[in-house]
Protein backbone atom coordinates (compact mmCIF):
# COMPACT_ATOMS: atom_id res chain seq x y z
CA UNK A 1 0.00 0.00 0.00
CA UNK A 2 1.36 3.87 -0.97
CA UNK A 3 1.64 6.63 1.29
CA UNK A 4 -1.35 8.76 1.49
CA UNK A 5 -2.34 11.97 0.66
CA UNK A 6 -1.24 14.61 2.98
CA UNK A 7 1.57 12.47 4.49
CA UNK A 8 5.06 13.79 4.63
CA UNK A 9 6.54 10.44 3.28
CA UNK A 10 9.73 12.17 1.81
CA UNK A 11 13.13 14.23 2.81
CA UNK A 12 16.69 14.72 0.82
CA UNK A 13 19.46 16.78 1.26
CA UNK A 14 20.99 19.25 -1.31
CA UNK A 15 24.73 19.64 -1.32
CA UNK A 16 27.55 20.98 -3.23
CA UNK A 17 29.56 17.30 -2.82
CA UNK A 18 27.73 14.34 -2.87
CA UNK A 19 30.78 12.29 -3.10
CA UNK A 20 31.78 13.93 0.75
CA UNK A 21 28.10 13.98 1.78
CA UNK A 22 27.58 10.50 1.16
CA UNK A 23 30.30 9.64 3.40
CA UNK A 24 28.84 11.77 6.30
CA UNK A 25 26.11 10.27 6.67
CA UNK A 26 27.45 6.59 6.01
CA UNK A 27 29.46 7.41 8.78
CA UNK A 28 26.36 8.89 10.80
CA UNK A 29 23.24 6.64 10.07
CA UNK A 30 25.21 3.88 8.20
CA UNK A 31 23.61 4.87 5.29
CA UNK A 32 24.61 3.32 1.44
CA UNK A 33 23.93 5.44 -1.59
CA UNK A 34 21.92 4.25 -4.89
CA UNK A 35 23.03 6.56 -7.92
CA UNK A 36 21.00 8.01 -10.46
CA UNK A 37 21.03 6.15 -14.19
CA UNK A 38 20.57 9.95 -15.33
CA UNK A 39 23.72 11.91 -15.87
CA UNK A 40 21.90 15.31 -16.22
CA UNK A 41 20.03 14.92 -12.76
CA UNK A 42 22.33 13.70 -10.63
CA UNK A 43 20.98 12.26 -7.14
CA UNK A 44 21.08 9.57 -4.79
CA UNK A 45 18.78 7.30 -2.50
CA UNK A 46 20.34 6.87 0.46
CA UNK A 47 19.72 2.97 1.87
CA UNK A 48 19.38 1.39 5.53
CA UNK A 49 19.35 -2.24 5.49
CA UNK A 50 18.21 -2.41 1.84
CA UNK A 51 15.43 0.03 2.30
CA UNK A 52 15.22 3.41 0.75
CA UNK A 53 14.99 6.57 3.72
CA UNK A 54 15.95 9.37 2.16
CA UNK A 55 17.75 11.09 -1.17
CA UNK A 56 20.86 13.30 -1.88
CA UNK A 57 21.44 16.22 -4.39
CA UNK A 58 23.85 17.74 -6.00
CA UNK A 59 24.13 21.63 -6.08
CA UNK A 60 25.58 22.45 -9.81
CA UNK A 61 27.80 25.17 -10.17
CA UNK A 62 25.28 28.03 -10.84
CA UNK A 63 23.58 26.78 -7.78
CA UNK A 64 26.80 27.14 -5.59
CA UNK A 65 27.86 30.26 -7.37
CA UNK A 66 24.68 31.68 -6.80
CA UNK A 67 24.92 31.46 -2.86
CA UNK A 68 22.45 28.37 -2.63
CA UNK A 69 22.84 26.56 0.48
CA UNK A 70 22.99 22.90 1.74
CA UNK A 71 19.78 22.03 2.79
CA UNK A 72 17.08 19.44 3.80
CA UNK A 73 13.78 19.09 2.25
CA UNK A 74 10.89 17.60 3.97
CA UNK A 75 8.22 16.64 0.68
CA UNK A 76 4.38 16.06 1.11
CA UNK A 77 2.68 13.15 -0.76
CA UNK A 78 0.08 14.08 -2.99
CA UNK A 79 -2.38 12.19 -5.46
CA UNK A 80 -2.09 15.39 -8.14
CA UNK A 81 1.04 17.53 -8.51
CA UNK A 82 -0.85 20.06 -10.73
CA UNK A 83 -4.36 20.26 -8.84
CA UNK A 84 -2.53 20.64 -5.48
CA UNK A 85 0.20 23.72 -6.93
CA UNK A 86 -2.79 25.24 -8.77
CA UNK A 87 -4.64 25.23 -4.94
CA UNK A 88 -1.77 26.03 -2.98
CA UNK A 89 -0.74 29.25 -5.17
CA UNK A 90 -4.76 29.90 -4.60
CA UNK A 91 -4.44 29.81 -1.05
CA UNK A 92 -1.19 32.23 -1.08
CA UNK A 93 1.89 30.39 -1.45
CA UNK A 94 5.14 31.47 -3.54
CA UNK A 95 5.92 29.19 -6.03
CA UNK A 96 9.73 28.46 -6.15
CA UNK A 97 9.80 25.03 -8.94
CA UNK A 98 6.31 24.78 -10.82
CA UNK A 99 5.29 20.87 -11.18
CA UNK A 100 8.12 18.60 -13.40
CA UNK A 101 8.39 15.40 -13.68
CA UNK A 102 11.53 13.66 -12.71
CA UNK A 103 11.58 10.83 -15.41
CA UNK A 104 9.38 8.36 -14.03
CA UNK A 105 10.09 8.44 -10.53
CA UNK A 106 7.03 11.12 -9.70
CA UNK A 107 5.96 14.52 -10.20
CA UNK A 108 7.17 17.37 -7.84
CA UNK A 109 6.98 21.13 -6.93
CA UNK A 110 8.31 23.54 -4.58
CA UNK A 111 6.85 26.89 -3.07
CA UNK A 112 6.89 28.60 -0.08
CA UNK A 113 4.38 28.58 2.35
CA UNK A 114 2.19 31.71 3.33
CA UNK A 115 4.13 31.98 6.36
CA UNK A 116 7.42 31.88 4.51
CA UNK A 117 8.98 27.79 4.37
CA UNK A 118 10.08 25.85 2.16
CA UNK A 119 8.64 22.59 1.56
CA UNK A 120 8.31 20.33 -1.68
CA UNK A 121 5.31 18.02 -2.79
CA UNK A 122 5.29 14.89 -4.81
CA UNK A 123 2.62 12.54 -6.71
CA UNK A 124 4.69 8.90 -6.71
CA UNK A 125 5.67 7.34 -9.92
CA UNK A 126 7.53 4.35 -9.64
CA UNK A 127 9.13 6.11 -6.66
CA UNK A 128 6.50 6.61 -3.39
CA UNK A 129 8.69 7.77 -0.83
CA UNK A 130 10.71 6.31 1.95
CA UNK A 131 10.02 2.55 2.36
CA UNK A 132 10.76 2.54 6.40
CA UNK A 133 9.67 5.33 9.33
CA UNK A 134 9.77 5.21 12.91
CA UNK A 135 13.38 3.44 13.18
CA UNK A 136 16.84 4.33 13.92
CA UNK A 137 18.56 5.79 11.20
CA UNK A 138 15.51 6.63 9.09
CA UNK A 139 13.32 9.36 9.50
CA UNK A 140 11.02 10.18 12.11
CA UNK A 141 9.59 13.70 12.27
CA UNK A 142 9.15 16.85 10.34
CA UNK A 143 8.52 19.76 11.60
CA UNK A 144 7.54 23.55 10.97
CA UNK A 145 8.83 26.68 13.18
CA UNK A 146 6.92 29.96 12.27
CA UNK A 147 6.05 32.84 14.18
CA UNK A 148 2.77 32.09 12.96
CA UNK A 149 1.59 28.75 13.25
CA UNK A 150 -2.41 29.44 13.09
CA UNK A 151 -1.76 30.49 9.77
CA UNK A 152 0.50 27.62 9.03
CA UNK A 153 -1.93 24.97 10.03
CA UNK A 154 -4.85 26.57 8.56
CA UNK A 155 -2.90 26.88 5.06
CA UNK A 156 -2.05 22.97 5.02
CA UNK A 157 -5.36 22.13 6.66
CA UNK A 158 -6.58 23.64 3.22
CA UNK A 159 -4.37 22.23 1.19
CA UNK A 160 -4.30 18.98 2.08
CA UNK A 161 -6.19 18.20 5.01
CA UNK A 162 -4.36 17.91 7.95
CA UNK A 163 -5.92 18.14 11.16
CA UNK A 164 -4.05 19.74 14.20
CA UNK A 165 -4.54 19.07 18.09
CA UNK A 166 -3.05 21.21 20.27
CA UNK A 167 -0.46 19.46 22.88
CA UNK A 168 2.06 20.37 25.35
CA UNK A 169 5.25 18.57 25.81
CA UNK A 170 7.29 19.74 29.22
CA UNK A 171 5.81 23.23 29.32
CA UNK A 172 6.37 23.41 25.75
CA UNK A 173 3.40 24.27 23.80
CA UNK A 174 3.11 22.45 20.15
CA UNK A 175 1.09 21.56 18.02
CA UNK A 176 0.50 17.51 16.19
CA UNK A 177 -0.72 17.35 12.52
CA UNK A 178 -2.38 14.30 11.57
CA UNK A 179 -3.23 12.14 7.96
CA UNK A 180 -6.36 11.03 9.25
CA UNK A 181 -5.67 9.41 12.54
CA UNK A 182 -2.01 9.21 11.82
CA UNK A 183 0.37 11.72 13.02
CA UNK A 184 2.58 12.77 10.32
CA UNK A 185 4.30 16.29 11.59
CA UNK A 186 4.39 19.14 14.09
CA UNK A 187 4.37 22.92 14.10
CA UNK A 188 5.76 24.99 16.73
CA UNK A 189 6.05 28.60 17.59
CA UNK A 190 9.88 29.70 17.08
CA UNK A 191 9.29 33.20 18.68
CA UNK A 192 12.04 33.79 21.29
CA UNK A 193 13.79 30.79 20.46
CA UNK A 194 15.32 32.02 17.14
CA UNK A 195 16.77 35.64 16.27
CA UNK A 196 14.37 37.53 13.96
CA UNK A 197 16.56 36.87 11.12
CA UNK A 198 15.69 33.36 10.82
CA UNK A 199 12.99 32.68 8.68
CA UNK A 200 10.46 29.85 8.75
CA UNK A 201 11.53 26.50 8.05
CA UNK A 202 10.54 22.78 8.06
CA UNK A 203 13.43 20.41 10.05
CA UNK A 204 13.71 16.87 9.35
CA UNK A 205 14.48 14.60 12.37
CA UNK A 206 16.06 10.77 12.26
CA UNK A 207 16.43 8.27 14.74
CA UNK A 208 19.96 7.93 16.63
CA UNK A 209 20.42 4.74 18.54
CA UNK A 210 22.53 6.74 20.85
CA UNK A 211 22.23 10.96 20.55
CA UNK A 212 25.07 11.84 22.76
CA UNK A 213 27.59 9.12 20.64
CA UNK A 214 25.86 10.51 17.15
CA UNK A 215 25.88 14.53 17.90
CA UNK A 216 29.83 13.13 19.03
CA UNK A 217 29.88 11.58 15.05
CA UNK A 218 28.57 14.86 13.92
CA UNK A 219 31.87 16.72 15.13
CA UNK A 220 33.95 14.09 14.42
CA UNK A 221 32.88 14.07 10.50
CA UNK A 222 32.96 17.93 9.85
CA UNK A 223 29.27 18.99 10.85
CA UNK A 224 28.28 20.95 13.71
CA UNK A 225 26.09 20.72 17.07
CA UNK A 226 23.49 24.07 16.40
CA UNK A 227 21.56 22.45 19.81
CA UNK A 228 23.39 19.86 21.91
CA UNK A 229 21.46 17.39 23.20
CA UNK A 230 18.89 17.32 25.34
CA UNK A 231 16.55 15.22 27.72
CA UNK A 232 12.42 15.29 27.54
CA UNK A 233 9.31 13.34 27.93
CA UNK A 234 9.89 12.00 23.71
CA UNK A 235 13.42 11.31 24.01
CA UNK A 236 17.20 12.69 23.75
CA UNK A 237 17.31 15.00 21.06
CA UNK A 238 19.89 17.78 19.24
CA UNK A 239 19.82 19.64 16.08
CA UNK A 240 22.78 19.64 14.09
CA UNK A 241 23.87 20.65 10.61
CA UNK A 242 25.98 18.42 8.07
CA UNK A 243 29.36 19.70 6.82
CA UNK A 244 28.10 21.98 4.24
CA UNK A 245 25.85 23.72 6.66
CA UNK A 246 22.23 21.08 6.02
CA UNK A 247 20.50 21.51 9.46
CA UNK A 248 18.36 18.40 11.06
CA UNK A 249 17.26 17.31 14.16
CA UNK A 250 18.87 13.37 15.65
CA UNK A 251 16.48 11.94 18.05
CA UNK A 252 17.18 8.71 20.31
CA UNK A 253 13.05 8.43 21.09
CA UNK A 254 11.94 7.39 24.70
CA UNK A 255 9.08 5.25 22.54
CA UNK A 256 9.54 4.59 18.65
CA UNK A 257 6.03 4.69 17.23
CA UNK A 258 5.35 1.29 16.21
CA UNK A 259 2.08 2.26 13.75
CA UNK A 260 3.71 1.22 10.10
CA UNK A 261 3.50 4.47 8.03
CA UNK A 262 2.14 2.71 4.39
Amino acid sequence: MGLAHGTIGWADVAVPDIVAGAAFYKALFGWETQGSESDSFPYSMFTKDGKVVAGMGGLGPEQIEAGQPAVWSSYIIVDDADATFAKAVELGAVPIMEPMDVLDAGRMFFVLDPVGAAVGFWQSGTHDGAEVFNKPNTMTWNEIASRDVDAAVSFYSDLVGWSADASDFDGFAYTVLKVGERTTGGAYDMTGFAPDEVPAHWLSWFGVEDCTAAAATVSEHGGSVVRPPEKSSVGVSAVVTDPFGAAFGIIEAAQYDDQPQR
